[in-house]
């Protein structure tokens, strides 16, 4: 299951880190559809919104179908043949989708066969470990290059920031009866956990709660380019992309991201298991910190009431309590061993 994510990215560096080459070699960055409704956060739930890439034909039926662009959609599938007046009526939950299952559910085959797909961005994704004392959480998210910075980037250079895990999902869009807004939603696919992470959460039945797994990430442009293309890649291909991955590198986090309105750097921020103080700093994990922090100045909160009607019910309220200065406060001085590890 993926039921907690961070991307924390502002919207000019979420274009940025996801610049790609299109069918002809073109170097380019994908455009933003309704860009003022991103919100940054480092603790995403389900019914909170979040950017995802999709391919521009699906907004524009002469475009280049290998062409990508940046939305802001809901996460929790509403299927566009659902009759009720309000998502929130959906009996049954839809933030995820088994692979396994994902041609014979009626919530997602019509949507998949249709092309409907979707990479659904994050900086990475929590899980929680099952212990005597209560559940650990951990954060999960790809191996990031030596070169990594927090550093600005302008215009076309190339992004040298945290590099975004990239899931795959399906994608949505229901319309209300009568007036109002067409409403995009996504689930996001999830497969069998790797067995570098198996041992926090491995796909098992859960009496009254189902199976679990993790998210089907996509690694590389080239496998993006391919689930996003839905005109070149027929359906019965593309999911042969729908794989675990090994690639993927994860740290324990404090509790503090448990509590779902909590937002601050301080949800990723690497810990000691087993230890009373903070971990030390690494380089690695000051560079964690040190984009967060760039990220979070350069976008500004917004309000509940600058948002359409129908996304009120997803929006979750930072925690006033701690800041992300506080945070780095106490991490940025020290010094120690890495957190990060790969389970062997």
């Amino acid at each position: 299951m993926c039921g907690r994510t961070a991307c924390s990215l502002a919207a000019d560096n979420l274009r940025q880190a996801c610049a790609y080459r299109d069918s002809r070699g073109q170097h380019r960055q994908p455009e933003w559809v309704r860009r003022e409704r991103d919100q940054p956060s480092h603790n995403k739930g389900p019914q909170s919104s979040g950017p995802v890439l999709l391919s521009r034909r699906h907004l524009h039926q002469d475009a280049d179908s290998s062409e990508r662009v940046l939305m802001d959609m809901c996460w929790g599938l509403v299927p566009s043949w659902f009759k009720q007046d309000n998502p929130s009526k959906l009996q049954f939950n839809t933030f995820n989708c088994r692979s396994d299952t994902m041609l014979s559910k009626s919530s997602y085959k019509g949507a998949l066969l249709k092309g409907k797909r979707c990479v659904v961005l994050a900086d990475g994704f929590y899980e929680w470990q099952q212990q005597s004392g209560g559940k650990q959480p951990y954060f999960i998210y790809f191996p990031q290059p030596k070169d990594t910075t927090d550093k600005e980037t302008e215009g076309d250079e190339e992004w040298k920031g945290w590099r975004l895990l990239t899931m795959a999902g399906i994608f949505d869009c229901w319309k209300p009866p009568g007036e109002g807004e067409m409403l995009y939603t996504y689930t996001i696919i999830t497969v069998d956990a790797s067995k570098d992470v198996s041992f926090i959460h491995h796909r098992q039945v859960r009496p009254g709660k189902g199976v679990a797994g993790m998210p089907a990430i996509l690694d590389g442009d080239e496998a993006i380019g391919k689930w996003l293309d839905f005109a070149e890649v027929p359906t019965q291909e593309a999911v042969k992309l729908i794989q675990p991955t090994e690639n993927i590198v994860f740290h324990p986090v404090s509790t503090f991201v448990n509590n779902i309105r909590n937002n601050a750097p301080e949800c990723v921020a690497p810990i000691e298991l087993g230890a009373k103080k903070e971990v030390k700093a690494t380089p690695n994990n000051k560079v964690m910190l040190g984009w967060l922090k760039s990220s979070q100045e350069g976008s500004p909160q917004k309000k509940e009431n600058d948002l359409p009607k129908w996304t009120s019910q997803f929006i979750h309220t930072p925690s006033p309590k701690k800041t992300s200065a506080d945070v780095l406060q106490r991490w940025l001085g020290k010094q120690g061993q890495p957190a990060v590890k790969k389970h062997k």
